[in-house]
């Protein structure tokens, strides 16, 4: 395809996406679909959401704000609770959708949303943590820092934090990503382990870093959501932890290019393994280094060669995944449908494990990042880094 044909590609994917769903039935949560069970206030539609909020920002196509105010108003009540989110389960996945309560809030007006912020805000305030000071990734994880949980929790709470109180919380929001830094990150490759348990009791950690054994792609992706989005919230008034998160954002960067697909431009499942028999060029992981990239790039922490870059891997992506199924209805595939650590499934953090999961198609796990990354390609083409398409 062509990259204007790319675009209404994509444009009609996402009219398709949301024509078939509702707060109920999200035809993007396949794993909730698989489950059987009742939608409920979750991550994966924030994400969905999230990239929604950012399409009305950047088109001014007042469809996409009025889905997702109507998506996100069906859990919050007007006195701030919201529908089947439980503050005890202490899980930092459900602070995620919250992100898009400030731009709710500033473009409805809504006072609902402002008090929802607040009672998201309640569980941090709870949440049990390490004794270095980072978020237990899940009350049912003890112990347990996730990279994932960076970009579930902490742009919320950046952004809380300098809104409404004063910036109070803000260096604390920092210290997470130090200390993720300091015991999460492989100082040969320059990589970022998945897991870290504090205890190292775990079967999945290292017994003396505590670390799990691979670099997951998603992961890392989710991480340098985190590293941008965060710095974004946190703005330049603490200025040497503002420059040190871009720093950190660059670093990784630089770290991740040398494992890039040459021919496609993306990156595998495990993302140093490339010849490990099983493994793949995954989509969701790929999509969120394109979107860091190119955000990254618009926001001037990075330089326009990661613009360009992140270029190259978004169409990488949709070349080789992006297409129509036998019905003639736009698909996104190569989306890994979830991977974690521990747990009943025994999810041991082997490279044998990551290849197992199942590989999906519309999950929005791979189709939010995907269209982030686009409305970060708009931006882009807007500023001149890369050409209009």
């Amino acid at each position: 395809m062509t990259k204007k044909e790319t675009i209404d590609l994509i444009n009609e994917y996402v009219n398709y996406l949301m024509d078939n769903s509702d707060p109920e039935h999200p035809m993007w949560n396949i794993e909730k679909i698989r489950s059987g069970k009742p939608n409920k206030w979750n991550y994966i539609d924030g994400c969905m959401i999230t990239a929604l909020l950012r399409l009305y920002e950047i088109t001014d196509d007042r469809k996409y704000l009025d889905f997702a105010d109507n998506f996100v108003s069906f859990y919050v009540n007007e006195d701030g609770t919201i529908n089947t989110y439980d503050i005890g389960e202490y899980n930092l996945d459900n602070v995620r959708p919250a992100c898009n309560l400030f731009a709710l809030y500033d473009l409805t007006g809504k006072k609902k949303y402002r008090k929802a912020m607040d009672t998201v805000r309640s569980q941090l305030e709870t949440m049990p943590r390490t004794n270095e000071g980072n978020f237990w990734h899940k009350k049912i994880y003890p112990n347990q820092v996730w990279l994932d949980g960076l970009y579930m929790a902490q742009p919320f709470y950046m952004e809380y934090e300098r809104r409404y109180r004063k910036m109070n919380g803000c260096l604390d929001s920092f210290h997470q990503f130090e200390n993720v830094k300091r015991l999460m990150r492989d100082e040969e490759t320059g990589l970022y382990y998945h897991g870290y348990d504090e205890s190292r009791e775990m079967y999945w950690a290292d017994k003396d870093t505590g670390c799990s054994s691979n670099f997951w792609l998603r992961a890392t992706g989710w991480y340098m959501a985190a590293l941008v989005d965060t710095a974004q919230a946190m703005g330049e008034q603490l200025y040497y932890e503002y420059r040190t998160l871009q720093d950190t954002l660059k670093e990784l960067a630089e770290s991740v290019l040398k494992f890039m697909d040459d021919d496609s431009s993306m990156f595998y499942q495990v993302i140093n393994k490339a010849d490990e028999e099983g493994n793949y060029l995954e989509t969701s992981g790929s999509a969120l280094i394109a979107y860091a990239m190119a955000k990254g790039c618009r926001l001037g922490y990075l330089t326009k060669r990661f613009g360009k870059i992140a270029e190259k891997i978004f169409f990488g992506i949709t070349e080789k995944y992006l297409s129509r199924n036998e019905q003639g209805l736009p698909r996104l595939g190569g989306i890994c449908l979830v991977a974690g650590l521990g747990g009943a499934e025994r999810r041991d953090g082997s490279l044998k494990y990551y290849f197992s999961e199942p590989v999906v198609e519309n999950d929005a796990k791979g189709t939010a990042p995907l269209l982030m990354a686009y409305t970060e390609m708009l931006g882009l083409a807007k500023k001149g880094v890369i050409d209009e398409f």
